[in-house]
């Protein structure tokens, strides 16, 4: 009786640790799919405001074609660790178009996304958003191509000075190159874009000179 006692505590505890064993490698084994969809999902997007996207993309197909096309950059120099790294589409000095990260809070999330500018660094190629939880039907539009081809030939410099692109409470009255039709019912989530999208572009604002007086030079 006790040998079969000690032999049913052996097989539980093997039984056990073969579970414990399994479970870690699904956990790992998922993580690393998530990480890989995750970064997927942003270079769709990037190439999503860069124009480069194409309807119905395998994840290969965006994988192969993001790393043919597009390059990260990285600024240097004392009071620019914090800067994100942008992206470049096309081939340096004159790419096509260059890819700046966005993120900030909305109604009910942080929202984040990219904004493309033309070889100019001063006109909307196109922008997106791909990862937010706000309201569906109203904030949750923000995604839509509807709304985001809107910002597509806007401008962020004015006479020199950033101005970026502002999105209206409603539609707009008159046509402007630095503002766009806003969602209806969406004021607060909108408001936050306006926000965080004028505070990024700021950051990047030395870059985008910097870059557009080199290509003035050549």
């Amino acid at each position: 009786m006790p040998n079969s006692n000690r032999y049913t505590y052996m097989f539980v505890a093997l039984m056990a640790l073969v579970s414990a064993l399994l479970l870690s490698l699904v956990k790992t084994g998922l993580h690393e799919r998530q990480e890989f969809n995750r970064e997927l999902d942003m270079k769709k997007n990037i190439m999503m405001a860069a124009g480069a996207y194409r309807e119905g993309m395998s994840g290969q197909e965006v994988a192969d074609a993001f790393k043919r096309g597009f390059a990260i950059k990285r600024l240097s120099g004392a009071g620019r660790e914090n800067v994100p790294a942008y992206y470049v589409y096309g081939e340096e000095p004159a790419p096509e178009a260059v890819i700046l990260p966005v993120d900030g809070k909305g109604l009910w999330s942080t929202i984040k996304g990219f904004i493309a500018l033309e070889s100019d660094l001063n006109t909307v190629r196109g922008i997106a958003f791909y990862e937010h939880a706000e309201t569906p039907g109203l904030g949750g539009e923000i995604d839509k191509e509807y709304f985001t081809r809107r910002f597509q030939g806007k401008k962020i410099f004015r006479e020199g000075q950033l101005v970026s692109v502002t999105i209206a409470k409603g539609e707009m009255l008159e046509e402007s190159d630095y503002g766009v039709d806003g969602i209806s019912g969406a004021s607060l989530t909108t408001a936050g874009i306006n926000r965080f999208l004028r505070a990024d572009l700021e950051r990047f604002t030395p870059l985008l000179q910097g870059r557009a007086q080199q290509q003035e030079q050549r």
